[in-house]
C-alpha cells in the first residue's frame, strides 16, 4: 500500500542520501537507522509530503501522493521531534485541541488516551509544567485517538523512561497486527514481538 521509489535527499551542496526504495504493506515496520546528519528526519519529512525529494516519488494505494494528497492525509499521522503542545494548555486541553485536526479521529477518550501512556492523573496538568517525558507521552497519545493506518514517527522514544518504551513498542506491535504500517526513527533499535519488522540505514 506504501511505496518509496529511488528518494534523494540534497541539501545545499550534500546530498544526504540517494536511491532510496522500499515499500510496506499491513502489517509492516520500518526501522529507519543512521548516524546524525545523514538524513532520517528529512527522509520523514519527504515520506510524509511537507518536503519534496530531488528525485524520486511516493506512492500510496499505487497512486503518487502528488496526485491525490487529501486520501494520503486522510491516512497517516505524523509526530516529529517536536512534540506540538500549548505551554499553557493542560495535558487534557492540549489534545482536545489536537484532536480537531486529526484527519481519522476514533472513539477513544482523551481519558483513556492519557491512561494508556501512562499519564492518569496528569490531565489538568500544565504542559510546561510537565518532564520532557511527560510531555513526549502527551504527544504520543495522539496515536491512541487517531485511526490512520500509517504511522511515520521521528525518534517518538525521546526522553521516555524504560518502561514507557515498553508501552511503545507493545502499541506499535498492536498497530501493526492489526493491519496498520509504521515507519520510524530511532537512535537504538526497538523490539516490537510479532510484528513484522524491518530496518533501513542511512549511511
Amino acid at each position: 500500500m506504501f511505496k518509496a521509489i529511488g528518494l534523494e535527499c540534497v541539501k545545499g551542496y550534500d546530498t544526504l542520501f540517494k536511491d532510496v526504495s522500499f515499500s510496506l504493506s499491513a502489517g509492516d515496520v520500518m526501522q529507519i537507522q543512521g548516524t546524525n546528519g545523514s538524513g532520517k528526519t528529512s527522509l520523514l519529512r519527504i515520506l510524509t509530503g511537507m518536503s519534496q525529494p530531488e528525485a524520486g516519488e511516493i506512492f500510496w494505494d499505487d497512486s503518487s501522493i502528488d496526485e491525490d494528497r487529501e486520501a494520503y492525509n486522510e491516512n497517516l499521522v505524523y509526530i516529529g521531534h517536536l512534540n506540538g503542545l500549548k505551554a499553557d494548555l493542560s495535558a487534557l486541553e492540549n489534545l482536545q485541541l489536537g484532536r480537531q485536526y486529526l484527519n481519522r479521529a476514533n472513539d477513544t477518550s482523551i481519558e483513556e488516551a492519557l491512561h494508556a501512556v501512562g499519564l492518569e492523573g496528569y490531565e489538568h496538568i500544565l504542559a510546561h509544567q510537565l518532564s520532557a517525558g511527560q510531555k513526549r507521552r502527551v504527544a504520543l497519545a495522539r496515536l491512541y485517538l487517531n485511526s490512520a493506518s500509517l504511522w511515520i514517527l521521528d525518534e517518538p522514544t525521546t526522553a521516555i523512561d524504560v518502561e514507557g518504551v515498553k508501552t511503545f513498542e507493545k502499541t506499535i506491535e498492536a498497530h501493526a497486527l492489526n493491519g496498520g504500517m509504521i515507519i520510524l526513527t530511532a537512535h537504538q533499535p526497538l523490539s516490537f514481538g510479532k510484528a513484522n519488522t524491518r530496518s533501513l540505514s542511512l549511511s
